[in-house]
């Protein structure tokens, strides 16, 4: 119940060392599924114009952590797989602060567009919210260890969710 409250905080920080390169801040993620359960990490997506080195500069100046390996996203089945609509900027917090995932994503791309439909559909949808949980879970008593598994597993279930909330936004 704690998390939206702490996204609002994790939001107010990015938007004062960001400034007008945030055009959105948004809680993503499980965290921002009432009810669902998740990993304890506030996973936040900025919206910007464009992966400018400036938000990088901002950042990390402010203490975030900046994982470059953490360059793009899964690209879906079927999706375009041009790579510049799959890039991102990724940090994680700074030393001492709650513990969050800072995705920056070009606005109107493909995966901007996914993390906000995803968590829309989900909270429109509780049994799939439900079943990603019960999903997550399994490969977690699984594949602990083993993050590659992890994702290998979970892209391929989240693909599923991207299709059904493609066609419930068009509807």
């Amino acid at each position: 119940p704690e998390w939206p409250a702490e996204f609002a905080a994790l939001r107010s920080a990015l938007a004062a060392i960001l400034g007008p390169l945030a055009l959105s801040i948004d809680h993503i993620g499980s965290t921002s599924v009432p009810g669902l359960g998740a990993k304890d990490i506030i996973d936040i997506q900025v919206t910007a114009a464009a992966l400018a080195p400036e938000i990088v500069a901002r950042l990390t100046a402010a203490g975030y952590r900046y994982g470059a390996r953490s360059s793009h996203d899964h690209v879906p089945l079927g999706e375009d797989e041009t790579p510049g609509l799959w890039a991102k900027l990724f940090f994680t917090e700074p030393e001492g602060v709650r513990r969050a995932n800072v995705h920056v994503r070009i606005a109107g791309n493909p995966n901007q567009r996914y993390a906000l439909l995803f968590r829309d559909y989900l909270r429109a949808h509780p049994n799939s919210a439900r079943t990603v949980e019960l999903i997550k879970r399994e490969i977690a008593k699984r594949h602990a260890d083993d993050m590659d598994a992890y994702y290998d597993i979970k892209d391929p279930v989240y693909d599923l969710i991207w299709d059904a909330a493609q066609d419930w936004a068009r509807q």
